[in-house]
């Protein structure tokens, strides 16, 4: 038996390649993610064991589809489509609460949890230990904040075509489409949480956030609600959210769903670039 050459080593990683060659590998960036990519990965290996929390977070907008979208539903009949025919009021009400599925995951994820790593348990302190910056940070749980509303907006997705609410093939786009709006509210959650100082903080989450569910035109049509509710409608981007994944749901589309993508999409590339120095004011003074 020959042993390994002078200035070599034997040992190899768990990912089968020499701990020298699996360190540069972890610690150079990634090409699309750059360093961020590192943030995502921890937190896919956290949740490895709290996968409940991604079930129970599909509930609240399933039980108001049952309650609402089908039992009122019988009663209400039909209403206004976006394109001003009409459509059962179940196949009206889907697409929004799939947007608000979408707008919880990112929320709750950065909100809750990254006020928890930054002001509490100070994972960050120990991730700047790392080549990880500021900025990596900020676009890491960004990306993890938009992919947990991403798979709540799946799950509820497969359960309104259960249900029957799917009228197009235009429908899986509204999954792009979902994320889309994660990736705004995650940038704005991010943003508000570097202010945060309390737990009681949070009691503004939900006073922010159940207004724009009520009043984004998620059950009733826009044009049912006075004209002061109509102009606070359009600067919410669930709305827009809403809007987006009607259209494409019901297979209806229109060259508005372009503005509505592109004020989620500049909504979500301004609220990340205030996040990302928040976060660099924080953890580097």
């Amino acid at each position: 038996m020959t042993s390994p050459p002078t200035g070599t080593s034997s040992a190899v990683g768990a990912d089968g390649l020499p701990p020298s060659a699996s360190l540069a590998m972890r610690s150079a960036p990634p090409l699309l993610l750059g360093r961020a990519v590192r943030l995502v990965e921890r937190n896919i290996l956290a949740y490895r064991r709290a996968w409940l929390i991604f079930v129970s977070g599909v509930f609240e907008p399933v039980l108001f589809l049952f309650a609402l979208g089908v039992g009122l539903g019988g009663l209400v009949g039909e209403v206004a489509g976006p394109d001003g025919r009409p459509v059962a009021y179940g196949e009206f009400v889907a697409p929004a609460l799939l947007a608000a599925s979408a707008m919880n995951g990112a929320v709750y994820e950065s909100t809750f949890n990254i006020f928890s790593k930054l002001r509490f348990s100070r994972l960050y302190d120990a991730v700047l230990a790392t080549p990880v910056e500021p900025r990596d940070i900020a676009v890491g749980e960004l990306v993890w904040s938009l992919l947990r509303g991403a798979i709540y907006a799946l799950a509820f997705l497969v359960v309104a075509w259960v249900a029957g609410l799917v009228r197009s093939p235009w429908a899986l786009v509204a999954l792009p489409a979902a994320t889309l709006i994660g990736f705004a509210f995650a940038a704005i959650g991010l943003t508000a949480t570097t202010f945060m100082t309390s737990w009681q903080d949070f009691d503004l989450v939900q006073l922010v956030l159940m207004p724009l569910f009520l009043f984004s035109a998620t059950f009733y049509p826009l044009d049912v609600y006075p004209p002061a509710l109509q102009a606070i409608a359009h600067v919410s981007p669930l709305y827009h959210g809403v809007q987006l994944t009607r259209g494409l749901m019901l297979g209806v589309l229109q060259p508005m769903l372009l503005v509505h993508a592109g004020i989620l999409l500049a909504v979500g590339v301004v609220g990340l670039r205030f996040a990302s120095r928040r976060f660099a004011e924080l953890l580097l003074r």
